[in-house]
């Protein structure tokens, strides 16, 4: 009983309230209404200044307090009473917006500042800023020329190895490798009218239109019938390369230990290996030498890597807007390129082929890419700093031609190729470097001993010109006298190889076609010259 007692007691105290306590909340709400109060009286005499000016409006808020007037009613006149307050009384504010009767009856009625200056708010003579809402759905129509590209997914022929296949980094091994290839003219009695056109990084074996792919290839104008690789004297093969995504091994591809696919599982690769996987292919064919081996970029690697590799097995060479080696402005540009792929949520480290595709990564490498392909002079003769269009305010979407262009040849390309793929083939590229396991890049280069011809753009960005005058330069002083050099002026920068077909075709078909009395290079006739030929 006395322990129940002292409960009740202990109860009953912590109930009564404290008088220091209710002393000091007497006092703090007794300062609370001095302050109201002395900002009612300010106010209240500000307000009687105003009267003369404000009354119509006074009349016009009485109205509105009493009727049902859209929101767009009461915010006009809201910006009209606004600006006469702040000049009369020379204090900037506003009036709280005018509530309607619904929304009046939703608060409390005693909120005694609701009728106060909003002293916080910004006036429109103070800020006007800009509408978040960014469409960016301007395209611009293509102008000029532009390489044929398409998602290659059938027309073409296979090979696949039977043999494990190692590959040149981290001790790694293929289980199969798969080769896609088309191939245009006839192979003669004795196999020795055969060139390969090496693929560049983004490009498929369809180099040229047939009657299993009626599309363009990327190479059209420039291979078939009496053009520079003539159907009609050789047979020509191009190749996907192995890590792409049109038909050969790449990273797209099923595993068969796992049956899933690789996707970054796909071991590191080099150009080594890709032009190894060509020559299975060509054994796979029966064909032991090439009288020709082409390309470009990429595919000008591969070339110059092939007669390194494969001395004995070509019989000479074609390296258009490549290198020795890559530096390090192309090879910092296709990081950006890697970088912003794999920063794409949806890349989900290369597992995205059952989910979300990385498009707005892919995109932007493309854009990023885009500017390394082509040059300044030709955009400022193509686009300039012309407008998409000049009745449209600026915005923070794209405003010049310029813009609209880059844009679209990203989003045209974004969907066509594997993200995978890029980032793989793009950093074999890198890793190229003719001087790989040699003394120097002289003891490199001196293992291609064929007749090779050179050509450079003076435009290139991407391969510059000094690239193509070194490896030029350098094969001769490495004893290759064979060594053919081309230099063009034209505005087309790296893809020139793709559209400067008087140029190029010209320099391919010549270099080609002519009889070289000795092909391996001893004691080669042909002369080294500069050609500064006009775009088309």
């Amino acid at each position: 009983m006395s322990v129940l007692s002292s409960t009740v007691a202990g109860t009953n105290s912590m109930l009564r309230p404290k008088p220091l306590k209710l002393k000091k909340s007497f006092c703090q709400l007794r300062r609370k209404l001095q302050t109201l109060e002395q900002s009612s009286v300010k106010f209240e005499s500000r307000h009687r200044q105003t009267l003369p000016v404000c009354s119509r409006s006074r009349k016009q808020f009485n109205l509105i307090s009493h009727s049902k007037l859209s929101s767009e009613q009461i915010c006009n006149f809201h910006r009209g009473v606004s600006p006469t307050l702040s000049k009369s009384t020379g204090v900037k504010y506003q009036l709280s917006r005018p509530r309607l009767i619904e929304e009046e009856e939703d608060e409390e009625e005693d909120n005694v500042y609701s009728g106060l200056p909003q002293v916080d708010t910004p006036t429109e003579e103070v800020f006007k800023g800009m509408s978040t809402d960014f469409p960016c759905l301007t395209r611009n129509k293509m102008t000029g020329p532009e390489p044929d590209y398409d998602k290659i997914s059938s027309g073409y022929k296979t090979f696949t190895s039977d043999f494990p296949f190692p590959v040149k980094y981290n001790k790694a091994v293929l289980p199969e490798v798969t080769i896609a290839y088309e191939t245009w003219g006839e192979l003669n009695q004795d196999r020795s009218n055969v060139v390969i056109i090496h693929a560049g990084l983004s490009a498929s074996s369809h180099a040229k239109s047939h009657k299993d792919n009626p599309l363009p290839g990327w190479w059209e104008k420039f291979v078939g019938s009496g053009c520079a690789v003539d159907t009609d004297k050789f047979f020509v093969i191009c190749m996907n390369n192995i890590g792409s995504c049109y038909g050969s091994t790449g990273p797209s591809s099923v595993n068969p230990i796992t049956g899933k696919q690789y996707a970054t599982t796909f071991p590191v690769i080099s150009i080594d290996d890709m032009v190894n996987a060509q020559f299975l292919l060509l054994d796979h064919l029966g064909i032991e030498k090439i009288y020709g081996s082409v390309g470009s970029s990429l595919g000008g690697m591969c070339s110059l890597l092939s007669a390194s590799l494969h001395p004995d097995r070509v019989e000479r060479v074609v390296s258009i807007s490549s290198c020795a080696q890559s530096h390090p402005t192309s090879i910092s540009m296709r990081y950006l390129q890697r970088k912003t792929i794999m920063c794409d949520p949806n890349w989900n480290k290369g597992y995205y082929y059952n989910g979300a595709f990385p498009k707005i990564g892919m995109k932007l490498a493309r854009e990023i890419a885009t500017l390394t392909y082509r040059s300044g002079p030709e955009w400022d003769k193509r686009f300039g700093r012309g407008r998409i269009d000049e009745n449209v305010c600026p915005s923070l979407c794209p405003s010049f031609l310029i813009e609209s262009y880059l844009e679209h040849q990203g989003e045209s390309f974004s969907t066509k190729y594997d993200p995978n793929s890029l980032l793989y083939i793009s950093k074999a590229m890198d890793l190229f470097d003719m001087s790989e396991g040699k003394s120097s890049l002289h003891a490199g280069l001196a293992t291609v001993k064929c007749p090779t011809m050179v050509l450079g753009v003076q435009t290139d960005i991407l391969f510059p010109i000094w690239q193509q005058r070194q490896l030029a330069r350098i094969l001769k002083e490495s004893g290759n006298q064979a060594v053919t050099y081309y230099e063009l002026d034209s505005l087309f920068g790296h893809d020139t190889f793709l559209l400067d077909l008087n140029c190029v075709g010209a320099a391919v078909k010549g270099f080609l076609e002519t009889d070289l009395h000795n092909t391996r290079g001893h004691a080669g006739k042909e002369k080294t010259f500069q050609s500064k030929a006009m775009p088309m």
